[in-house]
């Protein structure tokens, strides 16, 4: 972004501005590269570092949040909400929600709060606040505080507002008025709204895992060509939605419960969500290894249940799984002439990634997602040449989410893998996914690099 502009935005800003700033960029910029930031050159320098003043949009949120909408003539836009794009990095709703709180905060309610937070915060912390931001810093630093947990700040808000949102207020004629919305209230009616969608502001988001079980050693299970293709797939679109991938091919049962359960122990603390891809053989309730053996779902989700990894309660865990589920085969009534698939016309070769029928259930808690290639008892299909039919439209479907202006949630993005692979006929047969959840918030993918 061109310096000049930068300065001259620099210049109109005061110094409580620029704190505000900063603390808006929490989430962003580590704490430590935010200290003694002087003006706003600093922080933009610092904003550069992490590429996000590569266009104006970041630093238009910014603005619009502290209500200096006037210095967006600057940056040669306009003085609207920017509209967000799909690789764009999006201002914390959590820090917005904090600032307004800040902005109707009286200095009597400042005195109030550091009152009601003795003991819970050192007296040196308590008197180093000259803010409402400065406060709300501290109270996160000691784990009162974060995006996820509200609750201590919340209750300390109501201890002093109760007396605010009891009280009439008085109009030029003296005459009394409906109560006004207490602080308190207002931040229970933005967290209703605001806090709807899972907080996806870490880059990396979390990590990505693909199982691509391709070789196998036994003589029941054929090699799964084609998976490579999965693997490719898988890897290109979630590094775009900003996780880290890792692949681990040719995997056996044991091996798989090593690396999940070495997973598990993994501290999420500064990510946002966690996804798994197994891609296999299977049967109903399961997953085989290379060895042949069995691998049931309920070992690959119970590892990152929220009692056993603690650092990931309250985010979204993805599975994702293209394994057939039994023996059976998807039936279905056509009221007109089928669709052609492209890889029939062709001639291309499809396989079936099956195995016997027996199996466990999948325990839930919250905040799963289980992403099924095929209902139970049925067998899904894989292109020798292309990969498998499921994870191809799932790679397909995010890639169009991602890149849309809309927000999808991860289910509607799921109906509409159901409903394209459903249309599909193969070796004279069809397939229908299917997801399972828990998720307790919407969830929302976008590309971000």
């Amino acid at each position: 972004m061109d310096r000049l502009k930068l300065s001259r935005i620099d210049e109109e800003l005061e110094s409580s501005e620029v704190a505000a700033l900063c603390f808006l960029c929490c989430d962003v910029v580590s704490r430590k590269r935010l200290e003694r930031i002087g003006d706003a050159k600093q922080l933009f320098l610092r904003l550069e570092e992490k590429g996000l003043l590569d266009n104006p949009v970041f630093l238009s949120q910014l603005l619009h949040t502290i209500r200096r909408a006037d210095l967006l003539n600057l940056l040669e836009t306009d003085s609207r909400q920017p509209e967000e794009t799909d690789a764009s990095p999006v201002l914390s709703t959590y820090r917005v929600m904090l600032y307004r709180i800040y902005e109707d905060m009286t200095e009597e309610n400042l005195k109030n709060m550091k009152f009601l937070l003795n003991g819970k915060l050192g007296r040196r912390q308590i008197e180093a606040s000259d803010t409402a931001l400065d406060l709300f810093a501290e109270m996160e630093k000691a784990g009162l505080l974060s995006d996820t947990d509200v609750n201590e700040l919340l209750a300390t808000l109501r201890e002093f507002d109760q007396q605010l949102a009891l009280t009439p207020s008085v109009n030029n004629n003296s005459q009394p008025t409906q109560p006004t919305l207490s602080i308190s209230e207002t931040i229970c009616k933005f967290l209703y709204f605001s806090f709807s969608d899972y907080a996806l502001t870490h880059i990396p988001r979390g990590l990505c895992v693909v199982i691509n079980n391709e070789s196998f050693r036994g003589l029941e299970l054929s090699n799964r060509g084609g998976t490579q293709e999965d693997a490719k797939a898988l890897r290109k679109v979630f590094y775009s939605l900003g996780f880290d991938v890792v692949i681990h091919d040719n995997l056996t049962a044991d091996d798989m419960r090593h690396k999940l359960k070495e997973l598990s122990r993994r501290n999420y603390s500064n990510e946002d969500a966690l996804v798994v891809c197994v891609l296999s053989h299977g049967e109903q309730g399961c997953v085989f290894g290379t060895d042949e053996k069995k691998v049931s779902l309920r070992e690959l989700t119970e590892p990152f249940t929220s009692k056993i990894a603690p650092t990931l309660t309250g985010k979204p865990k993805l599975f994702f799984i293209q394994a057939c589920q039994g023996s059976g085969y998807q039936g279905g009534t056509v009221p007109c002439p089928p669709r052609p698939r492209n890889e029939e016309e062709v001639g291309e070769t499809f396989e079936e990634d099956a195995g016997p029928v027996y199996g466990e259930t999948v325990p839930w808690d919250a905040d799963f997602l289980l992403g099924m290639a095929t209902v139970q008892e049925c067998k899904s299909f894989r292109n020798t040449s292309t990969g498998s039919i499921y994870i191809q439209e799932l790679c397909k479907q995010l890639t169009r989410s991602a890149e849309s202006s809309e927000r999808d949630n991860i289910l509607d993005v799921l109906t509409r893998v159901n409903r394209e692979v459903g249309r599909g006929v193969y070796l004279s047969r069809k397939q229908m996914p299917e997801p399972k959840y828990t998720l307790t918030k919407r969830l929302v993918l976008k590309f971000v690099r």
